[in-house]
């Protein structure tokens, strides 16, 4: 049992360095296409959002809290409000919510 263990803490490694090494090593002139460019530009936007958006919805007792508290910050943030307001309005809608339906 040990040693798969370790196996499998060598085979991650590996993968992980081959992932961040191979585009170094093969990519050697500048990215002319525009997609492509773009592309890269989002991916870590995407990544992160493809984590965090299912973390707020089920890091909640109910799921409609989450996903209401989603809905007022993503809108808070949308006409501007900074960090500290999007969280505090998002705090207080999961608190809100939280105490009218349980």
């Amino acid at each position: 049992m040990k040693m798969k263990i370790y196996a499998y803490i060598l085979v991650m490694a590996g993968v992980s360095y081959v992932i961040r090494a191979l585009p170094m090593t093969l990519i050697r002139k500048p990215i002319r296409s525009v997609f492509l460019q773009s592309f890269l530009y989002y991916v870590p936007y995407v990544t992160l959002a493809v984590m965090t958006v299912p973390a707020i919805i089920n890091a909640t007792q109910s799921p409609v809290a989450g996903i209401l508290s989603l809905a007022v910050g993503l809108f808070a943030a949308w006409k501007g409000a900074g960090l500290l307001p999007v969280a505090v309005l998002c705090c207080a809608t999961v608190f809100v919510t939280e105490l009218v339906l349980l």
